[in-house]
């Protein structure tokens, strides 16, 4: 039976292609580091941490997969979901923006817990450049395949790129062949893709908050079930009327755009200043920038006009009550209004209840009108430039204006990259204290700026680092 083409493709990048890019391992570094400080801070919301620990409670496997920040020592699958709910939790995490979009850091949560148990149960000594490949990888795959394939628009997560990373490159680092790679991304297309239910009113809920870790730990699953020798399905995309393009596509294949490299890590946006729906950024820049000028004349707004592109409109533009952090962290208006009246945007300003019934945040909301503007709509997919501009103008009852302010691209995008990178470090710092005392979070820190050292630990040696001194 022939194999379909695209399983194929993502098995054959798995297994022989070379990742030789500097550029792609040096960001694969920033993106650990990013990442597994978004997790760390993660643990101060209990929203998160009730969700954490061992299927059956207290127990612990020997030799097991450690969780950053926590005493559990767990099954690499269990341990995935850990991990991958803790960076996902705070949606600081960092982002890929196509037809379709995610958050290939997602797939660190499969990616380092197999890694530390391989080395743990000393079935191999996996360096933590081993570690940073296999991101690039998993990046690579969840990205391209979300280029120009949107599941978004017909109703679908897009949490089913993350599974199909997770399961291929796992199966590599497990030991499989190039067949059993294939078999474990078909498995995976084959678990399906949720619905996007939980990210859009009237049902917006925490379950956002816990999918991809869900995603990246049944990868996992998935891929260990292919190590024992559970069979695979060659034409689990191309099946006739039972396969995936006829059933989600209606029988159109996937349109790779471009082949697999290191293209998706080398381009993958961060969030430096603020935890804000990636299509918010922007417009979130320019209503800090503009918040000293309009913090004393709160009271004179007659309007706000905010120009943005189409995938932000269709996703985060929300009016109407707000009902839990979900809910709040993906409405632009209370985003950047939170930003008007503060000058700033943090995690609490979505978890903290009472704060979300600030009588300014409202009131601002109200006076906001969001438009799309066609040529930042362009701009957003355009090979050359993936923008996500947007434009805040300020309208007072004197008939005065503040703005337009434009920009064009976020701090965290790739053309920004040198004024973020020691952001990003502060950023991780600040994060990584919440949990750490000083010396712990200097430690960790120098290691992940000196990239001599880094590389030469092992998976498990770097792990440690987290799951101790507090």
């Amino acid at each position: 039976m022939q194999t379909d083409k695209a399983l194929e493709q993502i098995a054959q990048y798995v297994h022989h292609t070379h990742i030789d890019s500097e550029e792609a391992l040096e960001t694969a570094r920033l993106c650990l580091a990013d990442a597994l400080g978004c997790a760390i801070y993660s643990l101060q919301f209990r929203e998160c941490t009730k969700l954490l620990g061992p299927s059956v409670p207290w127990s612990i496997i020997p030799n097991g997969a450690r969780v950053p920040g926590t005493s559990f020592v767990l099954d690499p699958v269990t341990a995935a979901f850990n991990i991958g709910t803790m960076i996902r939790w705070l949606d600081f995490n960092d982002t890929w923006l196509g037809e379709e979009w995610g958050h290939p850091s997602d797939n660190i949560g499969g990616l380092l817990a197999v890694s530390d148990y391989l080395c743990q149960a000393k079935q191999k000594e996996l360096k933590v450049r081993d570690l940073l490949t296999a991101m690039i990888k998993a990046y690579e795959i969840q990205g391209i395949l979300a280029l120009r394939n949107s599941f978004n628009r017909i109703g679908f997560d897009h949490v089913i790129f993350v599974k199909v990373a997770t399961a291929a490159v796992v199966s590599h680092m497990l030991g499989g062949s190039y067949s059993q790679t294939v078999d474990a991304i078909s498995q995976a297309f084959i678990d399906g893709v949720p619905l996007r239910t939980y990210r859009h009113a009237p049902n917006t809920g925490s379950r956002k908050s816990w999918a991809a870790g869900d995603a990246t730990s049944r990868g996992v699953q998935l891929a260990h079930m292919t190590m024992q020798g559970e069979m695979g399905y060659p034409q689990a995309l191309s099946a006739k009327k039972w396969g995936f393009y006829d059933v989600y596509f209606q029988g159109k294949p996937f349109n790779l755009e471009r082949s697999f490299g290191s293209y998706v890590i080398e381009h993958i946006l961060f969030k430096i200043a603020f935890p804000a729906e990636f299509h918010a950024q922007t417009a979130v820049e320019c209503a800090i920038e503009l918040h000293p000028q309009l913090k004393h004349r709160l009271n004179e707004i007659e309007w706000i006009d905010i120009d943005t592109h189409e995938s932000a409109i269709r996703i985060i533009d929300k009016t109407g009550p707000l009902t839990n952090p979900a809910d709040r962290d993906h409405c632009l208006q209370y985003m950047v209004a939170n930003a008007l009246l503060h000058g700033t945007l943090t995690a609490e300003h979505y978890e903290d209840a009472h704060h979300a019934r600030h009588p300014h945040i409202d009131l601002l909301r109200q006076k906001i009108r969001v438009k799309e503007h066609k040529p930042y709509s362009h701009d957003y997919l355009h090979p050359d430039k993936r923008s996500i501009a947007s434009r805040l103008t300020i309208h007072f009852k004197d008939g005065s204006t503040l703005g337009p302010l434009e920009i064009e691209y976020p701090l965290g995008h790739k053309k920004r990259r040198k004024e973020a990178y020691p952001l990003l470090f502060e950023k991780l710092e600040k994060n990584l204290s919440t949990k750490f005392d000083n010396d712990h979070t200097k430690k960790i820190v120098d290691t992940l700026q000196n990239p001599a050292r880094l590389y030469s630990l092992t998976v498990s040696e770097f792990n440690s680092l987290f799951c101790g001194g507090y």
